[in-house]
């Protein structure tokens, strides 16, 4: 699935299915495609991934015909079209709670390369653009995606406002922070978690926006929110899986031979 594929399917809340990638080997790649996901979910805020080594993967995987869509460390727009131009097509900023921040990655995902004081007033409503600058700068800008990381109650209360902007084009919510900022550290059955999900899907549907998370507890939680009217489903990662795999292997392996010290597989939190 292309980027513009993935755009119309966030607008038409059409299920689209994603994982996030930590492994950079080549090798890697074509094997993703055979998992069935339409997008792969490159995580620059966690993972020490240098340029190069994103652009490499961006390439790779829009050459399958899997959307790259890349978390940059933090709301700055250097980062942002950074990414962009390492060959990503959809911009996430973690834990973003106003509308500034949220001008600031629009500017840097939609506008660029008009930067500095004349994109603060056009981004501000003070300076309307002539049309051919318009045009010249929706098509230099076609197809870039910009996702906002709910994370926080606040951004919650706020979402109808951050929603607003018509160059948002989803949500993807972080489960974890967003539980530890309730102060319900990974409570995700507490019935104000719920509440604070349902409103988040509610908004997003309102806006006409795409909506998911990345999670990685449970295949029932992710069930859930799906049928709540979540269509974006971010399950996993690569070193998520790889873990509970070879530790339930392990497991069996030493069971079958009369060990007693398994090893106890946590989820790894990304």
């Amino acid at each position: 699935m292309d980027q513009f594929e993935l755009k119309k399917a966030f607008e038409n809340n059409s299920r689209v299915y994603g994982t996030l990638v930590m492994s950079t080997s080549p090798k890697w790649v074509g094997q993703v495609k055979n998992t069935g996901v339409d997008f792969v979910f490159i995580d620059s805020e966690h993972a020490p991934i240098d340029r190069s080594t994103r652009a490499f993967m961006c390439e790779s995987f829009k050459a399958q015909n899997l959307a790259p869509i890349v978390r940059i460390p933090f709301c700055c727009a250097y980062e942002a079209f950074a990414a962009i131009e390492d060959g990503a097509v959809g911009i996430v900023s973690p834990y973003l709670e106003s509308v500034e921040e949220i001008k600031t990655l629009i500017g840097a995902v939609k506008y660029r390369p008009l930067k500095g004081e004349r994109l603060r007033r056009v981004l501000d409503g003070e300076e309307e653009l002539s049309q051919k600058e318009k045009d010249y700068l929706a098509d230099y800008n076609k197809g870039n995606l910009l996702i906002l990381n709910i994370e926080s109650k606040v951004a919650v209360d706020r979402l109808d406002e951050l929603l607003s902007l018509p160059e948002v084009d989803a949500v993807f919510i972080g489960p974890h922070d967003l539980s530890i900022n309730m102060g319900i550290p990974e409570e995700y059955d507490n019935p104000e978690f719920e509440e604070y999900v349902e409103k988040i899907i509610d908004a997003c549907n309102r806006h006409k926006k795409g909506i998911g998370n990345h999670y990685s507890g449970g295949i029932d939680k992710q069930i859930q929110w799906a049928k709540k009217g979540m269509g974006i489903v971010i399950w996993s990662s690569d070193i998520s899986v790889f873990v509970k795999s070879i530790a339930d292997d392990f497991n069996a392996i030493k069971s079958a031979l009369g060990e007693g010290d398994l090893t106890r597989a946590v989820d790894v939190t990304i």
